[in-house]
């Protein structure tokens, strides 16, 4: 595997990768529910069990694709591609079902639809997914250099929900005679998600194929590294949850994921029913996400080679927790611009984008991060584990939207929160107690992740000696070769 830098171009082709599933994930995670809920007229709590019980089975299946694609062999398309090359066609199909219902179904066969499928395209996104991130982990062996590949990443995965987020409200989700807020239109819903798979399609199919230069390059399983089997896998897991490193990753990783997930399961009902937005204002957030995850590209790797990635990760999780909280936070202490006011958005759209550009910072450290754990584990255990160590993440992707969504669900049910409501008719209490649970209540995993966090102990220093030591003994196996 090259030290080299890696080409921008192969940066790029590989952070479409990112923009696919971030187009998924944001459809799903910040409209799957709302659709289910207000335009089908699903309880609350069955529109976000569904997504939930899915996770029973990524569980399974991204560990499992994870070491699979560790152990699989291929001297042309290498370990990752042949993945990443199947996937995109059932990935499409299974999304486009799920905005796709059959009219007429009852309530419990619409809730054993959105769970059917659900679970076909997140299994179907993992064997995607997990090679991907796992590729990006393994194209650079520099401390410094898996930063910059993972601010591409992070930067593509933003370009997809951002435009999707832009788009979708600015040319689908529009207002209309009958629905004066086009996310409550039935028929937007159904457009939208044929140009979101096209998209993600096309994204996909690119990524695989843009990246295949490196496959050269890439690491390969040893000539006595036994094939994938199920007890294999099991002690793939094994070696990694052995890594104190990695579970303290692992473990900000769940926390910071339910954060995550409530924060973006709530997104619409508190600017639809919170603040009372309209589309037309709702779509002008990617100005702040824009300005966040800019700043994340840009200063990530700065940052790194200034204060390291234990340090960043600390910070970048504690802003991450307040900032977007901060709206609501000073709304309930009566220092913040009411509802209707030509100051509420800009306020808003500031705090959005310094949370934008926090979690950002975040994500791109902890990305990095598993890939210098890759290079401890193969110190410890003489094979390359990208696969399984990405298959958290890949996991937790998908784990924040879902637990959210399942979260968000039963408090919008505790709480009261009619169905099928309109903007401004909601009861003050029932608002209030949304608000309450947005924010002030999801600061509190964020800041126990980072307490976990806080326990990661890599560094420069340490990982350029274990570096030196994988160096050494690769030297030693070709001179006795």
């Amino acid at each position: 595997m090259n030290a080299v830098p890696i080409p921008r171009r192969t940066k790029l082709f590989f952070g479409l990768g990112a923009t696919a599933e971030s187009v998924f994930l944001y459809t799903f995670g910040f409209l799957a529910m709302l659709y289910y809920n207000q335009v089908l007229g699903l309880p609350a709590t069955l529109a976000g069990l569904g997504p939930t019980l899915a996770l029973v089975f990524d569980a399974v299946t991204d560990p499992l694709i994870g070491s699979w694609s560790d152990r699989f062999r291929s001297k042309k398309w290498g370990r990752r591609h042949p993945f990443m090359l199947a996937a995109p066609i059932p990935v499409t199909l299974s999304f486009l079902a799920i905005f796709n219902p059959p009219e007429g179904l009852s309530q419990t066969e619409l809730f054993i639809w959105l769970i059917l499928f659900s679970i076909l395209m997140r299994s179907c996104m993992t064997l995607y997914f997990v090679p991907h991130l796992a590729l990006g982990g393994e194209m650079s062996r520099d401390y410094h250099e898996r930063s910059s590949i993972m601010s591409y990443n992070n930067l593509g995965g933003y370009i997809g929900a951002a435009g999707a987020h832009w788009l979708s409200l600015t040319f689908i989700f529009i207002a209309t005679a009958e629905y004066a807020n086009g996310l409550l239109n039935p028929d937007a819903y159904p457009r939208f998600s044929w140009w979101a798979a096209s998209i993600v399609f096309i994204s996909l199919y690119l990524c695989a194929w843009g990246t295949r230069d490196r496959i050269p390059h890439l690491a390969q399983p040893t000539d006595d590294q036994p094939g994938f089997s199920l007890p294999n896998l099991y002690s793939d897991l094994a070696a990694v949850l052995k890594n104190r490193n990695y579970l303290f990753l692992l473990l900000g990783l769940l926390l910071v994921s339910i954060t995550v997930g409530m924060r973006a399961a709530f997104n619409q009902y508190m600017n639809i029913f919170y603040w009372e937005l309209l589309p037309s204002e709702i779509r002008w957030f990617v100005l702040g996400s824009a300005t966040g995850y800019i700043a994340g590209f840009f200063f990530a790797y700065k940052l790194h080679r200034r204060f390291d990635k234990r340090a960043t990760m600390l910070v970048a999780v504690t802003c991450y927790a307040f900032f977007d909280a901060m709206p609501v936070i000073l709304r309930i202490l009566g220092f913040f611009p009411e509802n209707g006011t030509d100051a509420l958005f800009p306020s808003i759209l500031v705090f959005h984008a310094f949370g934008a550009a926090a979690i950002s910072i975040l994500n791109i450290t902890v990305m990095s991060a598993l890939a210098d754990v890759a290079d401890e584990n193969e110190l410890r255990h003489g094979m390359r584990q990208e696969g399984i160590l990405y298959s958290a993440r890949s996991f937790f992707s998908k784990a924040d939207r879902a637990l959210g969504t399942f979260l968000a669900g039963v408090t919008l049910d505790l709480i009261m929160f009619p169905a099928n409501a309109k903007p401004g008719e909601v009861e003050a209490d029932v608002v209030f107690m949304l608000g309450v649970m947005d924010s002030p209540v999801t600061i509190v995993p964020a800041l126990i992740a980072a307490m976990f966090y806080a326990g990661y102990r890599l560094n420069k220093v340490s990982h350029a000696e274990l570096r030196a030591k994988l160096d050494a003994r690769a030297s030693q196996s070709e001179s006795n070769a």
